[in-house]
């Protein structure tokens, strides 16, 4: 059963189009939330008319290394990608590319990005992009199967990004940008611990020390689901602290938080599977939502 489970994916993943087969490669969706959120950053940053030719230098080059990052990462990870049902039609268990060629892409893209920010854009950019890749990587992935720990650490490159369109913007690290690094940090965690809830058999299956994995009960899962989402609230009010925006994205900001913790409280309770579903989708809500009160309500 498990074998043509297997082969299924593989001939449904084998019918895929070229675009298809490197838009899964580069997980699309995910590097079109990493532009977003350096959008965001860059637009908050800048000060009076936007450039929009040094946005679009930023855009492109964090795509690039978004894009590398994300084909190096399966590269590392294909072994074990296949033996999780949700990933097992990605390029490279699949058998639609092979290692070489995700490895020639994969540095050829991430180098390019990198180059790319340095002299479009600015040095420190480029530094952040080079941290936010090395970190992911290097640190994050090879201790998802060693500690669950690996969760928190892994926030760090994801939240990386809204603080390189703030440094592309100010050329410059301060406060503020740290801020919008802080929101993505917190929002991550409850986040990612609803997938993991709802794939922590695949996880475990892969040898991956996710924590529903190594806390069947999910006492443990629930607590770091509800500390976050409450530490993200006071985190997200940083923006109208530093008077980045103005009452609106306060008011904003108190609900969707107010909101989202309680999604998170009602997870924590019951840690079924319905539950851990509704939370993922209310951070999936949450964060454009914030991110956009976030543009709407800044202060010129």
């Amino acid at each position: 059963m498990k074998a043509t489970a297997q082969s299924l994916s593989q001939t449904a993943a084998a019918e895929k189009g070229w675009v298809a087969v490197y838009a899964d490669l580069f997980k699309a969706r995910l590097t079109m939330l990493v532009l977003l959120t350096t959008l965001v950053g860059f637009y908050i940053g800048f000060r009076g008319p936007v450039d929009y030719l040094l946005m679009l230098h930023t855009l492109l080059g964090t795509a690039l290394v978004a894009g590398g990052a994300s084909a190096l990462n399966q590269l590392l990870e294909r072994e074990y990608d296949a033996k999780m049902r949700r990933t097992q039609s990605r390029p490279l268990p699949s058998g639609r590319l092979q290692p070489q060629t995700v490895l020639i892409v994969g540095v050829a893209a991430a180098v390019l990005g990198l180059v790319y920010l340095a002299l479009a854009v600015n040095v420190v950019t480029s530094l952040l992009g080079f941290v936010s890749l090395a970190s992911y990587l290097f640190i994050y992935t090879p201790l998802k199967r060693v500690t669950w720990l690996n969760t928190a650490i892994g926030a760090i490159p994801g939240a990386l990004p809204p603080l390189m369109g703030w440094t592309a913007a100010r050329g410059e690290l301060s406060g503020e940008g740290w801020a919008l690094f802080a929101i993505l940090a917190f929002w991550q965690l409850p986040h990612f611990l609803a997938i993991a809830w709802l794939y922590r058999e695949e996880y475990a299956r892969a040898g991956f020390k996710m924590l529903p994995v190594l806390d069947p009960q999910g006492h443990r899962t629930g607590r770091q689901a509800v500390s976050h989402t409450l530490g993200l609230l006071p985190v997200s009010l940083c923006p109208f602290l530093f008077g980045l925006t103005g009452p609106v994205y306060l008011a904003g900001a108190l609900l969707l938080g107010v909101t989202f913790l309680w999604f998170a409280i009602q997870f924590s309770r019951h840690l079924t599977a319905s539950r851990a579903r509704q939370l993922f989708y209310a951070s999936i809500l949450y964060l454009p939502l914030l991110l956009a009160v976030m543009v709407l309500d800044k202060v010129k």
